[in-house]
């Protein structure tokens, strides 16, 4: 069986051997106009060292409030998170974010939006040029160096918004909803990029997605979210080999995981 579902929800409290982030327990309560909605119920899960996970479900279900529970941006109302078996309390420099909109400066060049994390840290000039020059190679933009946010496309504005988040060389990346601004083909090699990024630095990725493809293509698992309030309802090993390519969507066994994904968001 290529998935394996866990139809209770959330797994038993504890931080697993090999885990650097993990979360235990988490609940979540926000207050609208309304009354005081349950964003999250109980929620755990963990992620290995160097691990690629995906996070599924339902619009309103609550992954980005999770994803930023786990960035320690806002603090969960019950539970709590871990890192290498330590609370979380605020944010972390061990943790990088990239969010839906890539959110940069538009006064700052590419170069400069990318090595700020770095000028903040004061680390020395001649550092910041090291290392943002072997960034922008990494994230394919050595030729933008000194172009301006208004002057990039989508695909190439979120490009430095993940050279940002990894200028400083965190342990885990945090994507929430990366490409879902983008069009559908420029999301596709978008998808085909962070796959080459993650091969070439194995950081520990948790990425929400509103597209069962795109978290098939990329993760080796995959999390599925319950209507709010938010539980983990499955939890599916995607066992395709590395290095994956768009190849792969077509293939009977890709088609065949995303059909168990679908099946188990609809049975939420």
């Amino acid at each position: 069986m290529t998935g394996n579902a866990d139809e209770h929800g959330s797994s038993a409290p504890g931080t697993p051997e090999g885990a650097i982030l993990a979360a235990q327990g988490i609940s979540h309560v926000y207050a609208n106009g309304s009354g005081l909605v349950r964003a999250l119920d109980d929620v755990s899960l963990a992620l290995p060292a160097e691990s690629f996970v995906c996070l599924v479900g339902p619009s309103g279900c609550g992954k980005s409030t999770l994803l930023r529970i786990l960035a320690g941006l806002i603090p969960p109302t019950a539970g709590q998170v871990l890192l290498d078996g330590q609370p979380i309390l605020a944010p972390q420099r061990r943790i990088g974010i990239v969010f839906q909109q890539a959110n940069l400066m538009p006064w700052r060049t590419v170069a400069e939006n990318i090595s700020l994390p770095l000028e903040l840290a004061h680390v020395s000039p001649e550092e910041i040029r090291r290392r943002t020059e072997a960034m922008l190679d990494l994230v394919g933009l050595i030729g933008f160096a000194q172009a301006y946010p208004a002057g990039l496309s989508g695909g190439m504005a979120q490009r430095v918004a993940i050279g940002r988040a990894l200028i400083h060389d965190p342990e885990v990346l945090l994507l929430d909803e990366p490409f879902g601004a983008l069009d559908a083909l420029t999301r596709e090699q978008m998808s085909g990029e962070l796959l080459r990024i993650w091969a070439r630095h194995r950081k520990t990725v948790f990425m929400v997605t509103h597209s069962i493809p795109e978290a098939v293509l990329l993760a080796d698992r995959v999390l599925v979210m319950s209507p709010r309030p938010g539980q983990i309802i499955g939890d599916f090993a995607i066992p395709l080999p590395r290095p994956r390519s768009l190849a792969l969507l077509h293939e009977p066994a890709f088609v065949a995981l995303t059909e168990q994904l679908r099946r188990c968001i609809r049975s939420a």
